[in-house]
């Protein structure tokens, strides 16, 4: 089989597909095992009770918390890898990227050497008056820890795939550096900025590791979703695996909103570089 109509070539071989249906099967046999064992008749009471909701609500209000510091902490490294060049790049680029790798464990003893009562920053800001271990504080910081580098690969990935001839176009009509990345980089990567951001709220709002031993489990306070589902799975099973399926559902629905095809997102981006790039001179 050739290229097809639009350009792509789907000459897959037959074993292929099979191997590919058994890595599906793989993801979703578990999750339909799990969404066979939910007590449905009791659904709703599980998923709505008291500490069900208080834990979802703070699970939801942290990763919106740890996604604007991915953001804000997340862009500006992603320019630096994806545009800048200096000396020990590649070594940045490695310990930005760790937690990808590092497990969330080992995250939260990090953070808590860091910032704990009697960690390298932490005791100045005890003597502050201020404590970051075992708050609410303490779990954004590690659930931004650990999302950071999704941002931070989308974005990276986004900037190198758009390349710099927009900026340089604007630049040479006479556009600051700051009005270039405002009118003209930010729109340009805007897909690969928001699909970002996207997976690192995903992200935030799965964490465990890295909260329970930073922040630990206390109710209202840092007892986020998967928290509560690991303390109900001792408890009460039914709550633990409704809840777990609320989960899936959130991620599953925000991960799919970080898809785009690649021709809808080359459609997206270039008119917004190239638009951008004609009127630098007047928004300064």
């Amino acid at each position: 089989m050739g290229p097809t109509k639009g350009g792509g070539y789907h000459g897959i071989p037959p074993w292929i597909y099979a191997i590919a249906a058994a890595g599906g099967l793989l993801v979703l046999l578990p999750l339909a095992a799990m969404a066979a064992r939910v007590n449905w008749p009791q659904f709703i009471p599980l998923v709505t009770s008291e500490s069900s909701l208080t834990a979802l609500g703070l699970s939801l209000r942290t990763s919106a918390a740890s996604t604007a510091l991915c953001i804000v902490f997340g862009v500006p490294l992603a320019l630096v890898l994806a545009r800048a060049r200096f000396p020990g790049q590649r070594l940045l680029r490695a310990f930005v990227l760790l937690p990808l790798v590092l497990p969330p464990v080992v995250g939260g003893i990090a953070l808590l050497y860091t910032f704990g009562r009697q960690g390298l920053l932490g005791r100045s800001l005890e003597a502050a008056g201020i404590q970051i271990a075992f708050s609410t504080t303490a779990v954004v910081l590690a659930q931004t820890f650990v999302a950071l580098p999704f941002l931070v690969v989308s974005l990276e990935g986004a900037l190198r795939t758009a390349g710099g001839r927009y900026e340089a176009m604007a630049a040479t009509l006479g556009a600051r550096p700051t009005t270039v990345l405002r009118r003209v980089t930010v729109p340009l990567v805007l897909p690969g900025l928001a699909s970002g951001a996207v997976l690192s709220f995903a992200r935030s709002l799965g964490e465990f590791g890295a909260t329970l031993t930073f922040a630990g489990s206390l109710e209202g306070v840092t007892r986020t979703l998967p928290l509560e589902i690991y303390l109900q799975r001792e408890t009460d099973a039914d709550a633990a695996v409704a809840l777990s399926l609320v989960l899936v559902a959130v991620a599953v629905t925000v991960v799919g909103l970080t898809y785009r095809r690649p021709g809808e997102q080359g459609r997206r981006s270039a008119p917004a570089g190239s638009t951008g790039a004609a009127r630098p001179e007047r928004a300064r």
